[in-house]
């Protein structure tokens, strides 16, 4: 069976999990009614389905290519591309007063992820335009807007970032990418940039990067950092791409998976660019791009996974393997009761990490649409949630797909390592997994723990609600509440060291008492009884306890790991 976008499963989680109602109550988002939202949904899995699916074997098995200093697209992907631009989806949360539709944000999650479990490879295009438009809407002059936005809005030109170089990865404050005024309002932008997804593509007219550079006056580290918009094509008084600027494509990566999203390593030889926002504070502007791009990484993990599931269960249903070991079963491998273990647990896990998504999500519009403190601390703190364990998902999932798929699952043509090997990167990049799980202990935790608090007390509210008619699962989720929040004392106590040395359990604990509270949240919208009922027995019984062990873990501190020197480490 081909690709099914999960539009019921969001369907659901709008109306009975998350406060999509409190989102259109508001003036920002009161065209976001149930109807809308219902109409949107069920165009974009459309789209999903009939448009962007059926390319996702042709990126694996024909990769983007540089040719002659262009780089070409895998074939199909631009007739989906235009088919993408052209429905307005790009800029679904985008400023109306540029071309955006500006729905909620929640809306261009759900879509990112129907998106994501099409095809990963062309997904991060419009991904990366949305993260260029946020940017500019909030730090770009009214000049730069006027020119930018509404041709990266409706997908004629696309948008990249460009953070890492080849010495500074995950510590930003390296970078040594130079900017230099030329006096007449633009800077002159020097530097090599790796890692640029689709740094670059024949699928749009211009393509513009977000650059990390340090003016001559920037001091070292991160708060000497500026960004500036550089495009491929400096546009004309028309406002169309003119003259080439200086900067050129120095070649492609050959990556584990991803082959159909361009890789780049860019160079750019004082090209022309503009500055974004204030002189020094580039990593403040890049950070409103990076926050959503996190949330977005996330479901695209969440997305991979929603594909890499159905894959496996349409494999499990159809290969015949000796006798059915159950009663008047299928016949198929669906009936070993292994098999069903790992269908199950996709399908939870699934659930559990798209309904964290939906939540950062929500309270990210709400925090915009009311400038609310709580809801702008809450999705902050459920970001890194969001992040990490959609992703780890998205691998965990992928990787059971394979496993079911047996021998099978090794080849090749079979496209279920492709799931795999697409989304093992979503993991690492926007700052890898682990350094979500420090930002949660760390910045998220400076408060005291004080928003962690608050989403332990929605939690044990929800247990008390369920108590009466899921009274065992209730009660499960409520212990474990109580043992994170314990555990959350424990580590606001405690030194950073200690904190990071648990902090990828702790995050990991996090998300599977969330998991168990929107399972449950599930389960009495359902009365109790029904599928979901029975998925949130599965998670609550068989996957929420591994978070006790998890929670022990964090609490454990850093002088067990540095126990072993280096030397030791590298012992026979």
């Amino acid at each position: 069976m081909p690709y099914r976008a999960p539009v019921e499963d969001y369907q659901f989680i709008f109306d009975k999990i998350v406060s999509m109602d409190e989102v259109a109550q508001t003036d920002l988002f009161a065209e976001a009614s149930p109807d809308v939202t219902d109409a949107i949904l069920t165009e974009a899995g459309r789209l999903c389905d009939d448009v962007v699916a059926p390319v996702q074997r042709s990126g694996d098995l024909h990769p983007a290519a540089l040719e002659n200093g262009v780089v070409r697209a895998s074939p199909g992907f631009k007739d989906a591309y235009d088919q993408i631009a052209e429905g307005g989806w790009v800029g679904i949360s985008a400023d109306p007063e540029y071309g955006g539709m500006g729905l909620p944000y929640a809306m261009c999650t759900a879509v990112n992820d129907m998106m994501s479990g099409a095809c990963l490879s062309l997904q991060l295009k419009p991904l990366l335009s949305q993260g260029q438009i946020e940017a500019l809407e909030h730090h770009a002059s009214d000049a730069l807007k006027a020119a930018y936005l509404p041709k990266l809005i409706s997908g004629a030109w696309s948008g990249t970032m460009n953070l890492t170089e080849p010495q500074a990865g995950s510590d930003v404050g390296a970078v040594a990418s130079k900017a230099v005024d030329n006096g007449d309002g633009t800077y002159a932008i020097s530097g090599q940039k790796i890692y640029i997804s689709w740094g670059d593509s024949d699928l749009v007219e211009n393509v513009c990067h977000l650059v990390l550079a340090r003016l001559p006056d920037g001091v070292p580290g991160t708060k000497g950092i500026s960004l500036f918009l550089v495009p491929k094509y400096i546009p004309d008084a028309d406002g169309k791409p003119g003259v080439a600027n200086s900067l050129h494509v120095v070649s492609l990566e050959h990556k584990m998976g991803l082959h159909g999203s361009p890789t780049a390593v860019m160079e750019f030889d004082n090209a022309t660019g503009w500055l974004v926002g204030e002189k020094h504070n580039g990593m403040a502007c890049m950070f409103t791009m990076m926050n959503n791009a996190r949330l977005g990484v996330g479901v695209e993990g969440v997305g991979v996974a929603e594909g890499a599931y159905q894959k496996a269960l349409e494999y499990a249903l159809d290969r015949k393997q000796g006798r059915s070991p159950i009663e008047n079963g299928t016949g198929a491998i669906v009936d070993f009761a292994d098999v069903r273990r790992m269908l199950t647990t996709m399908k939870a896990e699934i659930f559990a990490a798209r309904s964290i998504a939906a939540t950062c999500a929500v309270a990210l519009d709400l925090g915009r649409a009311t400038g609310g403190a709580d809801h702008k601390a809450r999705a902050a703190f459920l970001t890194p949630i969001a992040k990490a364990y959609g992703t780890d998902v998205g691998c965990e999932v992928a990787e059971m797909g394979v496993q079911i798929h047996g021998g099978m699952g090794f080849i090749e043509e079979t496209g279920a390592a492709q799931y795999y090997r697409d989304v093992r990167v979503t993991a690492i990049y926007e700052g890898t997994n682990g350094i979500q799980a420090m930002d949660l202990v760390g910045r998220k935790l400076m408060d005291g723990g004080e928003v962690a608090y608050r989403l332990l007390e929605e939690v044990e509210a929800n247990c008390e609600a369920g108590r009466s008619l899921l009274p065992e699962l209730a009660n499960d989720l409520w212990a474990m509440a109580e043992s994170l929040r314990e555990t959350t004392e424990h580590l606001v106590d405690q030194g950073m060291q200690d904190r990071f040395a648990g902090a990828v359990p702790y995050l990991r604990a996090f998300a599977r008492v969330l998991g168990g509270h929107y399972h449950l949240k599930a389960a009495l919208a359902e009365g109790g009884t029904g599928p979901r009922s029975v998925l949130a027995s599965f998670f609550i019984k068989r996957l929420l306890p591994e978070a006790s062990a998890a929670l022990a873990h964090a609490r454990e501190g850093a002088e067990g790991l540095y126990a072993l020197s280096p030397q030791d480490l590298g012992a026979a």
